[in-house]
């Protein structure tokens, strides 16, 4: 179950949950919402994305991700892959 906070958030950046049913949008993942958030989101939701789950999280959720298995790893853009494994190494490590 989603906080408040987040559920705003999400509402917030609908746009980008163009394809998930509006009745089932603020009861996404948080797996799926970081994906989403860092695939398409501009800076200023991902630096509310880090401050509603902490960039530690955040960063955790990324690289389950991505080491899970390369089809979970084709979710996100090769670009969004290389930046976000450079700012977490950097900032979280």
């Amino acid at each position: 179950m989603n906080s408040p906070e987040i559920k705003a958030f999400i509402r917030k950046n609908s746009h980008l949950f163009w394809y998930t049913p509006g009745d089932k949008k603020e009861e996404i993942s948080h797996e799926f919402l970081v994906e989403t958030i860092l695939n398409y989101g501009d800076m200023n939701a991902v630096i509310q994305l880090f401050h509603l789950l902490g960039i530690k999280k955040v960063s955790k959720i990324f690289f389950d991700s991505i080491n899970l298995s390369k089809r979970r790893r084709g979710n996100y853009n090769e670009i969004t892959i290389s930046y976000f494994d450079h700012v977490f190494k950097k900032y979280t490590h």
